[in-house]
């Protein structure tokens, strides 16, 4: 248990499926300072739940439909009373050095500071990806718990808060996932396909979009890279972006210094991926072209992709 000088009136919320390979690892790098840790579980069919309430967690099950609703349901519905928040993935790491910086800021921060965003580094294939943009990947990932709440997206969603402003945190926060490349691509391609549905939402307005995200409620980084990805990237012919990506990445943005796991990673994740978002836009859009309402749109994209899409707006 947490000693009583270093506990925070603060929740981790984690989610998770199958993540036996990551769970107690994750909540061990925060159990020192976490007055409660809540996992939020698709209902594993390994010991992913066993090993988490092993590890001191309170576990709550939901059927998944993509990351931003069972965030938002665990923030809901998982009893949630502390004063603080943080956002925490199954195969993400809070290092020792960014546990002490987040007891020493929670305790301090005054009461107009409401969030506070960390510098995520990518651990692949056992190395640390410094270049071709990745680092430092800043990212809102604790907020009080009355000043913010998740996007609504089907992919890259990220929090959002309001009443006050955000401080940056200094210290290690690791994303090693311990899966091999046939995981890495499987998950890719799932993510791929919910990244289309957010790409032909836009272009059909299939459902309300979020427009609370910006500069006064998330990092100035990440709103960055959301303007310059739909407003250029995403109006460029669709052979274009993928490949340019990956060489602005690898050469200009210096991931060639990455060595091989670099190449792979880069490759993959600025090249391969964005061509396969591209690519399954095009087939679905074309799947849907027949459709007169977005009613019919949204049946027919649910039954290609068994996604579970919901109403129109």
């Amino acid at each position: 248990m947490p000693s009583a000088s270093s506990t925070l009136d603060l929740t981790v919320l984690i989610l998770t499926y199958n993540e036996a390979r990551h769970i107690e690892r994750s909540i061990a790098s925060v159990k020192h300072f976490a007055r409660e840790i809540v996992v939020v579980d698709s209902h594993s069919t390994d010991n992913t739940v066993e090993l988490a309430q092993k590890a001191g967690a309170r576990v709550l099950f939901n059927p998944f439909i993509n990351y931003s609703k069972q965030f938002q349901w665990g923030l809901d519905n998982g009893g949630i009373t502390s004063e603080w928040v943080m956002r925490l993935d199954a195969d993400e790491i809070i290092e020792p050095d960014l546990g002490d910086e987040l007891i020493r800021a929670v305790k301090d921060a005054p009461a107009d500071v409401v969030g506070m965003n960390m510098d995520r580094k990518h651990i692949f294939m056992g190395r640390w990806v410094r270049h071709g943009g990745r680092y430092p990947l800043r990212l809102l990932r604790v907020w009080r718990r009355n000043n913010g709440r998740i996007e609504d997206r089907w992919m890259d969603e990220h929090i959002v808060i309001w009443g006050g402003r955000t401080i940056n945190l200094k210290g290690g926060f690791a994303d090693c996932n311990l899966n091999d490349l046939t995981f890495f691509t499987e998950k890719h391609n799932k993510y791929a396909t919910r990244e289309a549905i957010d790409k032909l939402s836009q272009k059909y307005r299939l459902f309300e979009k979020d427009e609370a995200f910006s500069e006064d409620s998330g990092p100035r980084q990440a709103v960055i890279k959301r303007f310059v990805k739909e407003q250029v990237y995403n109006r460029l012919p669709f052979w274009a972006g993928p490949f340019g990506y990956f060489l602005y990445r690898y050469f200009v943005q210096l991931g060639f210094l990455d060595g091989y796991q670099g190449l792979i990673y880069h490759f993959l994740q600025g090249c391969w991926y964005r061509f396969l978002v591209e690519a399954k836009t095009i087939e679905l859009d074309e799947a849907i072209r027949d459709c007169h309402t977005n009613d019919e749109r949204v049946q027919r994209l649910t039954a290609l992709t068994k996604l579970s899409l919901g109403p129109t707006r």
